[in-house]
């Protein structure tokens, strides 16, 4: 009895997939990132330099410079009756120069936190937020990179 279970547990595994395949795992990258110029917040800029910095490519010939400018606004959406706020809006705004070309995208991206008694973990909910926005962006300017 236990080993047609083993058997039937092995069977399973190996005839049921799920699917899965990365990305980028089909595609060929021909871009580099050669020059990344940063100004604005020092929390997103470092997350995005992390996650650009794996297209710096040395055979590739289409070479690319980015001036990246972020801004990051913490907007109180809701107070109570005794006016402490209850809910912020996050926002963190990119404006992404592409050279050569002189080519300008413009991101934003959004998220609603509520407000919290521990000012520790709402400092870490918008360290992860800003993280979140940062491979939100790299994503997006990815593939737009690769559309041009």
């Amino acid at each position: 009895m236990l080993k047609k279970f083993f058997q039937l547990v092995i069977l399973l595994l190996f005839t049921a997939n799920c699917g899965f395949t990365p990305i980028y795992s089909n595609k060929n990258i021909n871009i580099s990132i050669e020059k990344l110029n940063f100004t604005g917040d020092r929390t997103i800029n470092n997350h995005l330099k992390t996650n650009l910095y794996r297209y710096k490519n040395k055979n590739s010939s289409n070479k690319i410079i980015l001036d990246v400018e972020t801004n990051y606004i913490k907007n109180p959406l809701s107070k109570d009756s005794t006016g402490a706020i209850n809910k912020y809006e996050l926002m963190a705004l990119t404006s992404i120069t592409i050279n050569p070309g002189n080519k300008k995208i413009n991101y934003t991206q959004k998220k609603i936190m509520e407000n919290m008694d521990n000012k520790f973990d709402e400092r870490d909910y918008e360290i992860s937020a800003k993280k979140t926005f940062a491979n939100v962006i790299t994503e997006k300017l990815i593939q737009k990179l690769l559309e041009f």
